[in-house]
């Protein structure tokens, strides 16, 4: 090994650290929500595997980034301390696989910048704003009401939103486009057959205003169907929270999904928010006596890696968070190095078409 270059952490090194099997190390690191594991044996292994600086095989792929002149906020002879901000509490980012993707690139890219990171969870409540004095710039995960973020942007130099837009336009932003991914999906199922598209997700109160409309995959389905005379409220089963995320999990999806199949007529395909949503649809699917995807097709958004492992495989629209929390360091990182003007990033999602939905006839 030359000077210098770090060991390659192992699975079988992180199992005989937490005191359990190699397979079931490697089912939780791929956030493998089928297996039953105490959620303190859980984030044990998570935990080692950050502590032993274990990366996924793309991180270990990655090439060496070059040196950077970093600025700091307040001490100039320390390295750059970035803060990221998570909208969900710990607990909650557990069971959210995409969520820990997107953590999980943002530290890999860190790393390969020898960048210190500061772990702000805020579930709850406004961010403690003290956490970030001396913060040379924070990255901003999920949604945020608009006044914390401004509240943010008055002792932190630099704020990049990660997997969100706020439409505030000084800061940068990296995210996938779901209202387009949205309309891929029904225009998709459209042509595969499907006619009566019924919608499992959530929306947030957020500045003291119902943000239905804006959550962007429930404004593409609503305006998808609109465009061609078809909208019907009772095929959209929403959950409402203060937080966007705290309403996106299994157990609403099995809700929302059991009030949709209990219409008179349900729908012949359901879109779930996100895969966790899924899950819950189809344990509701299930228990109704009804089949997957013969009686009702299943489609969700993130390609989570227990989505192909499910009976029958989830057909899902990949979204890359890992990517996301990357490009978010580089935007970071530019502005730290003296960028002034915002950029917008948007990346591609890329539908996987598996076992729960006919997949279309290209003409």
């Amino acid at each position: 090994m030359e000077e210098g270059q770090a060991a390659v952490v192992t699975i079988k090194e992180i199992a005989k650290a937490v005191g359990v099997s190699s397979g079931t190390v490697s089912r939780v690191l791929n956030y493998d929500q089928t297996l039953s594991v105490s959620e303190a044996k859980r984030q044990a292994i998570i935990e080692t595997a950050e502590a032993l600086n274990y990366a996924t095989p793309r991180a270990r792929k990655s090439a060496h980034l070059p040196p950077l002149n970093i600025p700091m906020a307040s001490h100039a002879d320390v390295s750059a301390h970035v803060a990221i901000v998570h909208f969900l509490a710990p607990q909650e980012e557990l069971v959210d696989p995409y969520y820990v993707g997107v953590r999980l690139g943002i530290e890999a890219r860190c790393r390969e910048y020898k960048i210190e990171i500061a772990r702000v969870f805020n579930p709850d409540v406004p961010v403690d704003l003290a956490l970030l004095t001396g913060i040379s710039a924070a990255i901003v995960v999920g949604h945020h009401p608009k006044a914390e973020i401004e509240a943010m942007a008055k002792v932190c130099p630099h704020l990049i939103m990660a997997d969100y837009n706020p439409r505030m336009p000084q800061f940068d932003c990296v995210r996938a486009d779901l209202g387009e991914a949205t309309t891929t999906i029904l225009d998709s199922l459209e042509q595969a057959g499907y006619r009566r598209i019924g919608f499992v997700g959530g929306y947030e109160l957020m500045d003291n205003d119902a943000l239905m409309h804006g959550e962007q995959r429930c404004k593409a389905f609503i305006e998808w169907h609109e465009a061609r005379g078809s909208y019907q409220p009772e095929l959209m089963a929403l959950g409402q929270s203060e937080r966007f995320g705290q309403n996106l999990r299994l157990e609403t999806g099995y809700q929302q999904a059991k009030s949709l199949l209990a219409l008179d007529t349900p729908p012949d395909a359901i879109v779930a928010a996100n895969d966790n949503m899924a899950i819950g649809t189809y344990r509701a699917i299930q228990e109704a006596g009804m089949s997957i995807p013969d009686d009702v097709a299943v489609v969700a958004f993130n390609d989570i890696p227990v989505a192909q492992f499910l009976n029958p495989p989830l057909s899902t629209m990949r979204i890359p968070g890992e990517l996301i929390g990357e490009v978010a360091v580089d935007l970071l990182v530019e502005r730290l190095n003296g960028r002034d003007y915002s950029k917008h990033v948007t990346l591609p999602t890329e539908m996987v078409w598996r076992g729960s939905a006919r997949k279309p006839v290209r003409t």
